[in-house]
């Protein structure tokens, strides 16, 4: 008698009577049991049929964005610190003092450019000798605590936000007015969520802890980030928590256009990529610089684009939160009302004043999150 194989094959796509996806498999006639060897070799699922589940993406996205955010916030701590000192009234009234003490005469644009950029790092130096090494990093804790939630808030809603407008109003497809659509969901959710975290870091950040005071030296006003959450509900109430709400929506409009910059500029780098596989040429040294350094580099150059077009919300939102100083009452009290006071008083530098050491910390700041997004998505083998 002819005995018969051991092992039976499953039909698949070669067969004629193939009707589905399922790729040929060899399954034990003993044991009815699929053998290992060939699971591997053809796996049930083709490769382009596999696709990551919707809570995949959304956990990939939250992960990535938060570790991200925490990286690039303690890399660049002390350049925070010192442009939301810059940023804020006193700090730019005793510049304003001091440049005409050792000038004597008001200084031009390019000059008053060039003196601001010097200033940056003359600050950074004393803040350092005056306050200690400690005050760099001042506000950095609930600095860390909302720049975690905050970027994976704001890259899980704009990952996922990207797929569903494109899935459900483009056909799939994604485009400039998805990702647009995506950025100002992104930076709405982000900045509602968030916004009393910022409010006591930047309180934190402005308590100097050298204050003259009657000629003296003065304790600081808050002790800690509980200290300074309980006196500014006890002085303003729960809507203080929420100064600056409206200059962050404003912000929104930066996030956005960075997302938007950005993702044009993924697109222009894959084209490229594209391009050279298609002409078979060998990469060339910076082909592969490219490679490594294009995503981060993009995101670096789309923040640089937004914040400069962006900046004075920035001015607004700091003066927006400074704490009221002997107990009267907040000098600016609405969005309108601090970009007037300000231009009124201080000119179109003033909506600028920090802008040197928000440069120098958001750039590679972006460049370092973005790139440790990218890096854990494609870790995680989720597409950004």
């Amino acid at each position: 008698m002819e005995s018969l194989p051991a092992t039976t094959r499953v039909p698949g796509p070669s067969d004629k009577h193939y009707k589905g996806d399922h790729i040929p498999l060899v399954v034990s006639r003993e044991t009815g049991d699929i053998v290992p060897e060939s699971h591997q070799a053809d796996p049930l699922v083709r490769p382009d049929k596999i696709e990551a589940t919707p809570f995949a993406k959304s956990w990939a996205h939250f992960v990535a964005g938060g570790i991200g955010g925490m990286t690039s916030a303690a890399l660049t701590a002390p350049l925070d610190v010192l442009k939301t000192r810059l940023q804020s009234d006193f700090y730019q009234a005793q510049l304003k003092a001091s440049r005409e003490s050792h000038l004597g005469v008001p200084l031009n644009p390019v000059r008053a450019a060039w003196y601001h950029f010097s200033e940056t790092g003359q600050i950074l130096s004393s803040v350092y000798r005056q306050e200690g090494p400690r005050a760099l990093f001042k506000g950095l804790g609930p600095n860390l605590v909302g720049v975690v939630p905050a970027r994976s808030i704001n890259f899980f809603t704009y990952g996922n936000g990207k797929r569903l407008i494109a899935k459900y109003f483009n056909n799939g497809q994604e485009s400039t007015w998805v990702h647009l659509s995506a950025g100002v969901l992104a930076g709405i959710v982000t900045s509602t969520a968030t916004n009393p975290i910022w409010m006591v870091k930047t309180r934190l950040q402005l308590d100097k802890n050298v204050a003259a005071e009657s000629g003296g030296v003065t304790r600081r006003q808050y002790q800690n980030s509980y200290d300074c959450i309980r006196q500014i509900m006890r002085n303003e109430g729960l809507r203080g928590l929420y100064k600056g709400m409206s200059a962050s929506y404003l912000g929104v409009a930066e996030s956005t256009l960075q997302w938007v910059l950005y993702e044009r500029m993924k697109t222009a780098l894959a084209l490229r990529e594209e391009n050279i596989v298609q002409s078979g040429r060998q990469k060339t040294w910076w082909d592969h610089a490219v490679n490594w350094t294009g995503n981060a580099g993009a995101a670096g150059g789309a923040k640089l684009v937004a914040a400069i077009l962006t900046y004075p919300h920035e001015v607004a939102r700091t003066r927006l939160r400074q704490a009221p100083t002997d107990g009267t009452k907040p000098k600016y009290t609405g969005l309108v009302q601090c970009f007037k006071l300000v231009f009124k008083e201080e000119g179109m530098a003033g909506l600028y004043g920090g802008m040197t050491p928000h440069m120098l910390r958001t750039v590679p700041s972006a460049a370092i999150m973005f790139g440790m997004y990218e890096a854990i998505m494609k870790l995680l083998g989720t597409p950004s």
